[in-house]
C-alpha cells in the first residue's frame, strides 16, 4: 500500500494485491483492514501513513511478524534518495 507510482510499479511486475494508499485516517483504516484480514504475510506500507497511526497501532505493527509490516519510502523520496525508485525496472531486467 503506497503512493500511486509505487503501487502501479508493483502491479506492473505482477503483484496484483497492491493498493494506492490514500493519506490520513482513511489510509490507516484500509491498512488495518488488510492487516486484520489474515490474507497477507507481508504488507509493504508507505512511510507517509506512519505519522497518522496512533501509538497502539505502531506498537502492534512493530511487534508483528505475521503479517510482517515493512515501511517503504514515499514516491519522490523528498530529500532522501528513494531506493525503490528503480526497483521495478531493475527487477524486470533481471533474468
Amino acid at each position: 500500500m503506497a503512493e500511486r507510482e509505487i503501487a502501479l510499479g508493483f502491479r506492473l511486475i505482477g503483484i496484483e494485491d497492491s493498493f494506492i494508499g490514500t493519506g490520513g485516517e482513511e489510509g490507516v483504516r484500509k491498512f488495518e483492514e488488510l492487516y486484520r484480514s489474515g490474507k497477507y504475510s507481508l504488507i509493504m506500507l508507505s512511510e507517509n501513513l506512519q505519522r497518522f497511526m496512533d501509538r497502539r497501532m505502531l506498537n502492534m505493527v512493530n511487534m508483528s511478524t505475521r503479517p510482517l509490516v515493512v515501511f517503504i519510502p514515499p514516491a519522490g523520496g523528498g530529500r532522501r534518495r528513494n531506493p525503490w525508485r528503480n526497483w521495478p525496472r531493475e527487477f524486470l531486467a533481471w533474468k
